[in-house]
């Protein structure tokens, strides 16, 4: 008898037939992949990009900014090389020598609120152009590779709307390119000062910088760089022709407030500052009973020798003089002196 002839008569009799067992599990059968995004379309995220930068009217003119002759000379003939293209590089043959004439870079450098940006504005509307004012927060991203699209974008911008391209606080943007790359952030800064040399040398248009620092720029940059203009504080005529505008005739003062005298308290400050300066006088005056609301040389007295003090201790200026450095005038008051003495 075989094996399994052997189990067979050894099986149960109970005339029940054995149970069913359960089928195999089957494996489970495969999930389709998950759906993906659409890949971003190229062409959309450029326009977006393009879309962030405002294209706006100047503001300005030239003629509306206090500068020195030097300047306003300069500028003059940098404007005068867009107006007279045609016959500078067709007809007198500078296209020849300067195959990428019909870019215009210029550089205004200079201390903070000398009007740096109005220039810009003004370059501008001398032109007929609109301006497309770019600073470097909207440039710089923490993402890696996306500096480098925006600058692109701000290039396409300006060439889109023939606008002119300015931009503010460019020693953000046009510093010296990294030697020593240890991490990929430099190695991203470096990446973004290649591409705006080479949008730089690609545009055709007229393109600003302003800067507090200029001796940041990297060289390369200072090559391409058509023209650099010294924007400077003011000069006593100056400041009295910046005077005559920040005392408009319907802001009420001492008969002693004079354009003069407020240029000779504003030595060795912007045009910005003496607009800050006679703004926080103004806010003094306001708060006195209605008899007694008008400018006087206390107030401007008093903001001016707080502003120095504020300047002072941020390490941006030289101390406020002391009362015995200073002559005082015969019609300052002793609260002005007290204040003098207190600060100092």
């Amino acid at each position: 008898m075989g094996f399994w002839d052997h189990r067979m008569d050894r099986a149960p009799t109970s005339g029940r037939a054995p149970a069913a067992q359960p089928p195999a599990a089957q494996p489970p059968a495969a999930q389709p992949p998950a759906a993906q995004p659409p890949a971003p379309d190229r062409a959309s995220d450029a326009d977006d990009r393009v879309a962030r930068f405002d294209v706006a009217p100047p503001r300005y003119r030239l003629a509306d900014v206090v500068l020195p002759d030097s300047a306003r000379v300069q500028l003059g003939a940098l404007v005068a090389k867009v107006e007279h293209h045609r016959t500078l590089y067709e007809a007198w043959g500078l296209a020849s020598i300067d195959p990428c004439g019909r870019r215009v870079a210029i550089n205004l450098y200079g201390p903070p609120g000398t009007g740096k940006t109005m220039c810009a504005e003004g370059i501008a509307e001398r032109l007929s152009r609109p301006i497309v004012t770019v600073s470097y927060a909207e440039l710089e991203s923490k993402y890696v590779g996306e500096t480098p699209k925006n600058i692109v974008a701000a290039f396409e911008a300006a060439r889109r709307h023939g606008a002119v391209l300015f931009f503010d606080e460019a020693d953000s943007i046009l510093g010296r390119r990294l030697t020593a790359v240890t991490q990929s952030a430099d190695h991203g800064v470096n990446v973004s000062r290649s591409v705006m040399l080479l949008q730089l040398d690609r545009f055709e248009g007229v393109v600003i910088f302003a800067t507090n620092l200029a001796k940041n720029y990297d060289g390369a940059f200072v090559r391409r760089i058509l023209g650099h203009v010294e924007i400077p504080l003011p000069d006593v005529a100056g400041r009295e022709r910046l005077a005559t505008r920040l005392l408009p005739p319907s802001l009420p003062r001492a008969h002693d407030v004079t354009t003069e005298w407020l240029a000779s308290i504003s030595d060795g400050l912007s045009g910005g500052e003496m607009l800050h300066l006679v703004v926080g006088a103004a806010t003094r005056a306001v708060q006195r009973s209605a008899d007694a609301q008008r400018l006087t040389r206390d107030d401007l007295e008093a903001e001016a020798l707080a502003f120095r003090a504020a300047r002072h201790a941020v390490g941006i200026d030289a101390p406020p003089p002391r009362i015995d450095e200073r002559e005082a005038t015969d019609d300052e008051s002793a609260a002005v002196r007290e204040r003098r003495s207190t600060v100092s």
